[in-house]
């Protein structure tokens, strides 16, 4: 379970205090994948960014009885020197996970062969996108938090990323953010929409791609 406990987060723009979040109080249930809509520049990512520990509100607070995934896929916090052997055992140290079944994992799922064991900073896009998923699935959380899913690789590889991700989704939750309303019918039971700072929950995802058409 998530709880968003009075949250608010705003920024000044311009010298216009714009809110991304006002006072918001909801709960995100447990083993539920929940599709997070609203129109661009809305705050989706900050919010899902608050919600992973990565920015901090302004006041209120997250509250999580489970583990909760930084954005899937995301390789922004790798060190550039590190090797990505190396990227994954540090992870793996944070999250209290055994180092070498994290990189064993990690090597057979990326497929990145010898350049496991070079600098970060040396992959390629998807190289680095690779590693990220790979890390992001050795890592079992509660919730997974899905910033646009984005094909990784090959055919081959997209279809084990799917895959597994489906699978750590039977015995977990997800907050997903999409602009494709097929993405979201196919993972998601509800839905919420961000507008204007406000959150509005629903129980079906339909009513929730419902409201946010109406909104644009």
């Amino acid at each position: 379970m998530i709880r968003l406990e009075r949250l608010t987060k705003s920024f000044n723009l311009l010298g216009e205090r714009r809110y991304v979040a006002r006072d918001i109080t909801a709960t995100f249930p447990d083993r539920t994948s929940v599709g997070l809509l609203g129109r661009n520049g809305a705050g989706k990512s900050t919010l899902l960014r608050m919600l992973g520990g990565q920015m901090r509100p302004d006041s209120g607070r997250v509250v999580s009885t489970g583990r909760i995934s930084w954005q899937i896929g995301f390789a922004g916090s790798f060190h550039g020197d590190l090797s990505g052997a190396q990227n994954v055992r540090f992870i793996a140290r944070a999250y209290g996970i055994d180092t070498d079944d994290l990189c064993a994992f990690v090597k057979d799922f990326s497929g990145l062969g010898p350049s496991f064991h070079v600098p970060f900073r040396t992959y390629s896009s998807g190289m680095r996108a690779r590693l990220a998923f790979g890390v992001s699935m050795g890592i079992p959380f509660s919730y997974y938090l899905i910033d646009e899913v984005t094909a990784v690789g090959d055919a081959s590889f997209q279809k084990k990323c799917t895959e597994i991700l489906n699978a750590r989704l039977a015995n977990a939750g997800a907050i997903v953010v999409s602009h494709n309303d097929g993405t979201l019918r196919n993972m998601c039971q509800s839905g919420a929409v961000l507008e204007d700072g406000v959150l509005t929950w629903h129980d079906a995802i339909e009513d929730a791609i419902a409201h946010h058409n109406s909104n644009m």
